[in-house]
């Protein structure tokens, strides 16, 4: 009861959502970046799907509430489960699901890929897709910073530290996180699509 009090009241603080129609018109085709991480004994992270990064991929107008905007695409993609807040200062990750993440506001500075991984600046209409297994903590971060999460229908929502005993489980259930039909933000034709192949 309390989680569906706390959906509904992030959902009332937007002053206004996009239609379908505007939805499809705040899209743009920015930088995209992959980035590979290895299994460091502590972070699995994942053994052949890459962390995207999708630089200024959503143009974020003055007139929308920006996480309605990200809550929409990504619920428009499926991907649910949503939630607006921040990124967690320590070192976690989610081996029975895929995320998205959606900067609507502000800026942070993130790790990604555990202790021996790599930060990034990410700003007002960045995304990130994390592969299940993909290690993620905030560094630094605005005043202002807000963040939409999202997940795939097929994943189930876990989170992870870094102890050894939950690296081996962790390990075995990133594995058999299956992929995605769609990107969450470009649907059939997005970046997931293309590079989160089947094999590496």
């Amino acid at each position: 009861m309390l989680e569906d009090l706390k959906k509904s009241t992030e959902r009332l603080t937007g002053w206004r959502r996009p239609d379908a129609g505007t939805l499809a018109t705040l899209l743009r085709d920015g930088r995209v970046g992959t980035f590979y991480f290895r299994d460091d004994g502590l972070i699995p992270n994942h053994p052949r799907w890459p962390l995207i990064i999708l630089w200024r991929a959503v143009r974020l107008p003055r007139s929308l509430d920006p996480a309605a905007v990200f809550e929409d695409l990504f619920e428009r993609n499926g991907w649910g489960g949503g939630w607006r807040g921040g990124i967690y200062d320590y070192v976690h990750y989610h081996s029975r699901t895929h995320e998205v993440l959606g900067i609507a506001r502000g800026s942070a500075k993130v790790r990604f890929g555990g202790n021996h991984g790599r930060t990034f600046k990410l700003s007002a209409g960045d995304v990130v897709i994390l592969p299940a297994g993909t290690g993620h903590e905030c560094l630094s971060a605005s005043n202002a910073l807000m963040v939409v999460g999202a997940y795939p229908p097929s994943g189930t929502y876990d989170e992870c530290g870094t102890s050894v005993a939950e690296h081996e489980r962790g390990v075995r259930r990133v594995r058999v996180v299956s992929r995605p039909g769609r990107d969450p933000v470009f649907g059939s034709e997005g970046p997931l699509v293309l590079y989160w192949k089947t094999k590496r």
